[in-house]
């Protein structure tokens, strides 16, 4: 998966510029185009993103779902996946599930990292087609 361009890259920039819902529907449009095991990972990115679209409109039990449902599925990626640090991105995502399990009272600073490797490789350091 290649960070770099197109709609990768432009949901990665609503993600870090707090437009979720918009990050939500570019990666959704690849999303509908990848096959299994890139295919549940970006899920779990839209999911994530989606939880704190959730939370910024009041739906704190929604967001609480979404993250759920996001870590179960980035708990199945290794450290590096799909051109993306995940350990880092679950850290986080980890973190915002323990605070919206106690009622959202100390959110952390920040959103999870979403921190891409270097664009247009694998974890195997090999070119990736397409």
């Amino acid at each position: 998966m290649d960070w770099s361009r197109g709609e990768l890259r432009a949901g990665l920039e609503c993600y870090r510029g707090g437009q979720f819902f918009e990050a939500h529907e570019h990666w959704e449009l690849v999303w509908l185009r990848l096959a299994e095991p890139e295919k549940s990972f970006l899920q779990a990115l839209i999911q994530v993103s989606a939880a704190f679209h959730h939370r910024r409109r009041g739906n704190d039990a929604g967001a609480l779902s979404l993250m759920r449902r996001a870590l179960r599925r980035l708990e199945r990626c290794p450290e590096r996946f799909g051109g993306m640090a995940v350990e880092r991105l679950r850290g986080g995502a980890r973190a915002w599930l323990e605070a919206l399990e106690h009622g959202g009272a100390e959110l952390p600073a920040s959103y999870p990292a979403m921190d891409p490797t270097a664009p247009g490789r694998t974890e195997r350091g090999r070119a990736e087609e397409g």
